[in-house]
């Protein structure tokens, strides 16, 4: 039976299948049917995720440890039935697709101890009696729009310190790779997350990921993907005054 994936948005399941993963080595190998989000789809994952955000950046070290270990030694556990999916959705050869889901559980295994180690300062003032302190707060809603290549790594890469520091998620995954990107969120989502602290919304770039650019309501942006689609990235940001983090280009020849 072909698994239906749908998207979270609010804590909830939600959506109908909309598009085929199909195994590029193998087009009669289904990996699963997923949901196709739009526009509406990514305000309601939006609005979700800034509901959830005050609770949640006051929300105790302790918790986000407990959920940031718990992702990373289930995948550990599964690294193996990970790593296969991995392979057949996206073409890594196998030992590929189950180092890079090792890849991905270490990660949320070092934001997990870096959640109990957060940190200001405390200096003196140029003024007499007078003290200054340096704390570290959350941004809020951060939208993620990741690339096919490393379909389990660079998500981890970027939801794992997101909810390490106190920030909420819309995440939005490539087209081509949605089962790794689904299998992640499930296993945040079981491991105790609040709803509407991660959002997943699967969909086309120009509809889903355009609705997150135009919302003044996503505080910051992280975008692995082309320069072109970076600079449009960019230029909505400033248009909305707010952070954004780019890693664009490819520096591999064709041959």
């Amino acid at each position: 039976m072909i698994p239906i994936r749908k998207n979270l948005i609010d804590g909830e399941w939600v959506g109908d299948a909309g598009s085929r993963n199909i195994n590029p080595s193998n087009l009669d190998d289904v990996v699963g049917e997923y949901a196709s989000g739009g526009a509406e789809q990514a305000r309601q994952a939006i609005a979700a995720a800034k509901a959830a955000f005050p609770a949640w950046s006051r929300s105790g070290l302790l918790a986000r440890h407990a959920v940031l270990r718990k992702a990373s030694d289930e995948i550990t556990a599964r690294k193996d039935e990970i790593g296969r999916a991995l392979a057949r959705e996206e073409g890594k050869t196998l030992v590929e697709g189950v180092g890079e889901t090792v890849r991905a559980a270490q990660i949320f295994d070092f934001f997990a101890g870096e959640a109990l180690r957060l940190s200001g300062e405390q200096v003196p003032s140029v003024r007499p009696g007078v003290g200054v302190e340096i704390t570290r707060e959350a941004v809020g809603v951060v939208g993620i729009i990741t690339p096919w290549n490393f379909p389990i790594a660079i998500p981890a890469w970027k939801i794992a310190p997101a909810l390490a520091y106190g920030n909420t998620i819309v995440f939005k995954p490539a087209e081509l790779v949605p089962e790794s990107a689904w299998t992640i969120v499930d296993i945040l989502h079981r491991a105790g997350l609040p709803k509407g602290v991660l959002n997943l919304v699967m969909g086309k770039g120009s509809v889903v990921g355009q609705a997150m650019l135009d919302s003044p309501d996503l505080n910051a942006i992280t975008f692995t993907g082309s320069v072109g689609t970076g600079k449009r990235v960019a230029a909505a940001s400033v248009e909305h005054m707010r952070k954004f983090q780019l890693e664009m280009g490819g520096k591999n020849p064709l041959v």
